[in-house]
């Protein structure tokens, strides 16, 4: 080329699918692979049920699923969701408020770029990589954060919130992902009121990732962002991928809240829909689907089937690592991750597990050879060492070490197995260097 043509990174990598590649690498050495690091229930098992893929049936033979939607989605859809908000008797919306985005992450990558690029968005810490990625990307800076305490149960700090939202002029706006992911956390409502009272305070928006804002047990409760609002301008990103599930749809939504209250803010929605004008539409038929199959009278048995499930296998994995020596576990209440975290200073660069295949062990020695992160060296040897492929920690951009797995298994032995050989690789790989 006449010159360089790639733009500059940032440094960061999704790690979450970057460890694919080498967890395929390791196929071909002839490696089975134990998948623990995509939130992906389909690929995982996850049956779709028959009356789910009859609705669907019945939509392909209209003519419609095969048209463009409007700029910010199907009217119908729109009008159904916008009544599911106000039911709860929250904030007030209209069709208008919601706009219709091709997967949450197109959703994540347009608010984001349509700041200002020396305006900036505080997240929690550790975090969501797209929402990261995408903040790091427009203002080609190093975050804000905000930290989730692992020795609180995940519980935000909105001491170090308030102070750094006080102290830089920067911030405009506050992320908040209820039910957490990589944690698993989920808001008590006493917490949400403080984070809606410092955005009222401060000027400041709010944007709530609520995508799995129905995938909650253990007792635990919280509410949605359109109940605790009040007049704080900000917005609520949902989306099917996780609920229903249907990932493969890419169909995702914002639920906008307060915007004739405030002319910045909504100015700010503006290029966000102008954005998506440029795209046209979002993807057709995942749209109509909502509301046929939310008001099946399947549907709710079929999601708390889901959420029983996610319920017994949240309970087998902090049953089983609770005791475990050298790390800190919380009980996963929402969504479908569990974040082990190791103790302060437990890991070193002597570590390591036995691979028993040479090719395998040569490979992943020359991966972990480069000095990379404590914690994401454990998670290297561990996918040699036992094919088990999880997510380190300091991926989620945190100085805390440790590692993400997913709780999607369908079948519970298989999954109490796979749990049993982490914590007894976690034992094997601290005591390896004494």
């Amino acid at each position: 080329m006449r010159f360089d043509i790639a733009k500059s990174g940032t440094g960061l990598t999704y790690e979450i699918r970057n460890i694919v590649g080498v967890a395929n690498k390791l196929r071909d050495y002839g490696v089975e692979i134990t998948w623990k690091n995509i939130g992906d229930p389909v690929e995982k098992g996850e049956k779709i049920p028959p009356w789910m893929k009859e609705v669907l049936i019945d939509l392909l033979n209209e003519d419609k699923s095969y048209a463009y939607s409007p700029t910010k989605g199907m009217n119908e859809t729109r009008e159904f969701l916008a009544g599911e908000v106000n039911k709860r008797g929250g904030v007030q919306i209209t069709k208008e408020d919601i706009i219709f985005f091709n997967g949450l992450g197109d959703a994540i990558a347009r608010a984001y770029s349509s700041i200002r690029v020396d305006a900036r968005i505080i997240m929690p810490e550790p975090t969501y990589s797209t929402h990261l990625l995408a903040e790091v990307h427009h203002a080609s800076f190093p975050p804000n954060t905000y930290r989730m305490n692992p020795y609180r149960d995940w519980h935000p700090d909105l001491v170090e919130l308030e102070r750094k939202v006080k102290s830089h002029g920067t911030i405009v706006g506050i992320l908040v992902i209820n039910p957490d992911n990589p944690t698993g956390h989920v808001y008590p409502e006493k917490t949400l009121n403080e984070i809606v009272r410092i955005a009222k305070e401060y000027d400041l928006f709010l944007i709530f990732d609520e995508i799995y804002t129905n995938i909650i047990y253990n007792g635990k409760t919280t509410l949605p962002l359109s109940d605790i609002i009040g007049d704080v301008p900000g917005m609520s990103m949902k989306g099917i991928s996780k609920e229903f599930p249907w990932p493969g749809a890419r169909c995702g939504w914002i639920e906008v809240y307060n915007a004739d209250k405030d002319e910045s803010f909504a100015r700010y929605v503006n290029a966000i829909l102008h954005q998506k004008m440029a795209e046209v539409c979002s993807t057709t038929l995942p749209q109509i689907a909502i509301p046929h199959l939310m008001t099946h009278p399947e549907y709710q048995k079929y999601l708390n089937e889901r959420i029983r499930h996610y319920e017994r296998l949240s309970n087998i994995a902090y049953n089983v690592l609770k005791d475990v020596p050298y790390i800190v576990v919380n009980r996963t209440n929402g969504a479908f991750y569990m974040t082990v975290v190791f103790n302060e200073a437990i890991l070193n660069y002597r570590q390591s597990l036995n691979i028993e295949n040479a090719d395998v062990r040569v490979f992943i020695e020359k991966i972990v050879d480069s000095k990379v992160e404590r914690d994401m060296r454990f998670v290297y040897y561990l996918l040699g060492a036992t094919g088990i492929c999880v997510v380190p920690l300091t991926s989620f951009f945190t100085s805390i070490p440790g590692f993400r797995i997913t709780l999607l298994e369908r079948d519970e032995k298989k999954f109490e197995s796979t749990i049993r050989i982490i914590a007894e690789k976690i034992v094997e790989y601290v005591e390896s260097s004494k």
